[in-house]
């Protein structure tokens, strides 16, 4: 990830804890941030888990393609192109799906529903904010 991208502010050490907001609406998408940057993390993604808590997304990246085999419930999916530009979203993708976009960067996976509270739509740009 060597070139300039949205999520470069969460490789940084800096004080207050990351969250992503959506740049039109100014709502939050999330408030308690994973993230997948290495191969291994990509690989794991959710599985394992019973579920996301509200507020919490997992970012992987680099990627543009998710798959939800042995998921054991149902996400909300975001895909990012390296400038921080929405693609495409998914909304609440159940188990056994794959899920992709031609010119995503990165992939948002948070709980199904929480996309939509957050009013987040393809063309949006979102940005990697940090709360005081």
């Amino acid at each position: 990830m060597s070139k300039p991208h949205f999520l470069q502010p969460l490789l940084k050490r800096a004080g207050g804890t990351p969250m992503i907001r959506n740049a039109r609406t100014g709502l939050l998408v999330a408030t308690e941030l994973e993230t997948a940057f290495d191969s291994s993390d990509r690989r794991k993604g959710l599985l394992g888990r019973d579920g996301l808590a509200p507020g919490q997304a997992l970012i992987i990246a680099p990627t543009n393609l998710v798959h939800t085999f042995a998921m054991r419930f149902p996400i909300d999916i975001l895909f990012v192109a390296r400038d921080g530009r929405v693609i495409k979203v998914r909304n609440a993708v159940p188990r056994r799906r794959i899920a992709g976009a031609w010119g995503g960067f990165a992939v948002v996976e948070c709980a199904a529903g929480q996309i939509e509270t957050s009013g987040t739509r393809a063309g949006d740009r979102i940005e990697v904010c940090r709360s005081v």
